[in-house]
């Protein structure tokens, strides 16, 4: 047989899985086994031989393209629940997790938070077991990022630790089986099989209903793949697995892949296009998520406020989009569809005393009806992550982010007049390509100006793929970007200090997470602006019942008073709700 086989799989537009179009599957054969080395294949059991040659048989002996193609008449709704037929080449039994445990490690943005909590809900269903203890592990799985070089290497470094625990694998045992999920795997692709002979998995963001048979596969002894980009996977149907279970807030995804192709950025050809859930199936998830009693939702998408629902006909209009003032976009105009301001105002509307966050937002998509809604409304936090990378005009036109420093300017008195005591936070990027000293100099007189709350600073990494990869030069030398990301996180420190002392002495409505890592005796929590506090584990008055002394327990509210700006350290004055601290406060 030869070493590289490809089968034929058709998707969703026959009936056969949730990706449209037609996906090639590549399937890695091992050689014989007396040529393999213990890294490269674990040598198998003979009951897990003879397996093998049986799945190695009938895979050789179909299906033929003519299989696919006999039911290609048009496709069928599916309910969520109906279990569709295995593949020719394995049983229903295969597909089974038979109870195996799978470890899974989370690298990266929310985005794979909730990827890893969609993964585990699909394997959960398939008879597998989740472990957090790696050395009982019999599937191994590492959620990955691609947006930097510094984020690959440690999935690198992390596979050859993983290798060594391969090797000493005990033959009683079912093989360990390693699997890359995620940007990296849908980036780098067969480079991480021909790299890593011990990765047995690879799927992409797009592939993750596909895990079960790409794991029966891997049961065989061969190495498998998925890593298909879809125009309309979004998970919908798919109701996320909460990795803690004493976790007071959630991740909920509402859209997937990018649409805006900034110059610096790899994540439309890791992620994709642009594509939406229903906002039925959100709201449903809300609700899904309060009724466990949750008290914390954020909304999540790469470029989460160009949310649109087209899913359903009415909702095609002909209304163009909205955006800020003085920005543009890098595609045509969209038209039509139910946009984030209506999302954001049926999910507040679900339970008003859970607090509704949203990220990652792009700053063009910030009209006038989505500020007003999160003025309007309690439990919507006033905090925004408005992400302007660069303070120079120059810059921001080579990254294509599709506004100058002065419509960026504009915007934030915008939001701050709309929304008094807002809270913003920000992305920086440190050494693009051709950035110049006075290019730096704009960026840090941004910083000054604007005054973030919080801020996520990083040197330039240049990314295969992008456009600034294939037009720009990567110019500027690595000890040059390193010191002007120093004086960018020296400065945004100095600017975020005297920003969080306008709260010291207010009182604040903080929701409780639980112990403080650092001392046993404090609790820490986050309050509307997202920023951590840290307060004493003290009884307090309950205001809901006058008279009783309680301890504040996660996901209580309470209302502290800031004494410090640096770690934003408060003093606890009573438990409350959302509702009775809007109302007093």
């Amino acid at each position: 047989m030869h070493p590289l086989q490809c089968v034929l799989q058709v998707q969703r537009s026959l009936g056969w899985g949730p990706l449209a179009s037609v996906s090639w599957l590549s399937l890695r054969m091992c050689r014989a086994h007396s040529s393999l080395s213990s890294t490269t294949c674990p040598s198998p059991e003979r009951q897990e031989d003879g397996a093998r040659k049986d799945f190695s048989s009938r895979l050789a002996a179909g299906p033929t393209f003519r299989h696919f193609l006999k039911s290609a008449s048009a496709p069928q709704e599916k309910l969520s629940s109906e279990v569709e037929d295995p593949p020719p080449y394995l049983t229903m039994d295969e597909l089974l997790g038979r109870q195996r445990k799978v470890y899974l490690e989370t690298y990266g943005c929310q985005m794979n938070v909730n990827d890893t909590e969609i993964a585990w809900s699909i394997l959960q269903k398939s008879g597998y077991l989740r472990t957090s203890n790696l050395q009982e592990a019999d599937v191994i799985l590492l959620v990955t990022c691609s947006i930097r070089e510094k984020a690959e290497q440690t999935i690198w470094n992390r596979l050859h630790q993983l290798k060594a625990l391969k090797t000493r694998r005990p033959r009683s045992r079912v093989p360990l089986r390693i699997g890359i999920l995620g940007c990296m795997a849908e980036r780098l692709k067969e480079e991480i099989l021909n790299r890593e002979k011990m990765v047995d998995v690879l799927a992409g963001p797009d592939a993750y209903r596909d895990l079960p048979r790409l794991l029966a596969v891997a049961e065989s002894g061969q190495q498998a793949a998925n890593v298909l980009l879809s125009l309309d996977e979004t998970y919908a149907d798919v109701m996320p697995v909460q990795t803690n279970p004493s976790a007071t807030s959630a991740f909920v995804s509402i859209m997937r892949g990018c649409d805006n192709m900034c110059s610096y950025c790899i994540v439309p050809f890791t992620r994709g296009r642009e594509r939406s859930r229903p906002v039925a199936s959100i709201l449903e998830e809300v609700k899904k998520l309060s009724e466990q009693g949750l008290k914390e939702v954020t909304l999540l998408g790469q470029n989460v406020n160009s949310f649109r629902d087209n899913s359903e006909v009415q909702f095609n209009n002909a209304v163009s989009t909205n955006l800020s003032r003085g920005f543009t976009t890098n595609y045509k105009a969209k038209q039509g569809g139910l946009r984030f301001a209506h999302l954001l105002d049926q999910v507040s509307r679900v339970d008003p005393e859970m607090r509704i966050r949203f990220t990652s937002p792009h700053p063009k998509d910030f009209p006038d009806e989505v500020l007003q809604l999160i003025h309007e409304r309690d439990n919507i936090c006033k905090q925004i992550h408005l992400p302007a990378q660069s303070g120079s005009s120059r810059v921001l036109e080579a990254m294509r982010r599709g506004y100058s420093r002065e419509a960026y300017v504009e915007l934030v008195h915008h939001i701050r007049e709309s929304i008094p005591g807002v809270s913003l936070s920000s992305d920086f990027i440190a050494g693009f390509c051709g950035e110049t000293e006075e290019d730096h100099v704009q960026t840090v007189s941004l910083l000054r100006e604007v005054q973030y709350n919080m801020g996520f600073l990083f040197a330039y990494s240049m990314r295969q793929k992008t456009r600034a990869y294939h037009r720009l030069k990567d110019d500027v030398p690595e000890e040059v970007k390193l010191r002007r990301l120093e004086e960018l996180i020296t400065v945004f420190r100095e600017e975020a200090t005297k920003a969080n002392q306008i709260s010291v002495g207010c009182t604040q409505l903080v929701l409780v997470e639980g112990l403080s890592k650092r001392s046993a005796t404090d609790l820490c929590g986050r309050n509307d602006g997202n920023l951590k506090v840290i307060f004493p584990d003290a009884e307090m008055e309950d205001v809901n019942n006058p008279g009783l002394r309680v301890r504040a327990q996660p996901g209580d509210y309470v209302l502290i008073t800031s004494a410090s700006s640096q770690t934003l350290r408060g003093h606890v004055l009573c438990r409350t709700t959302l509702k009775d601290s809007s109302e007093n406060c």
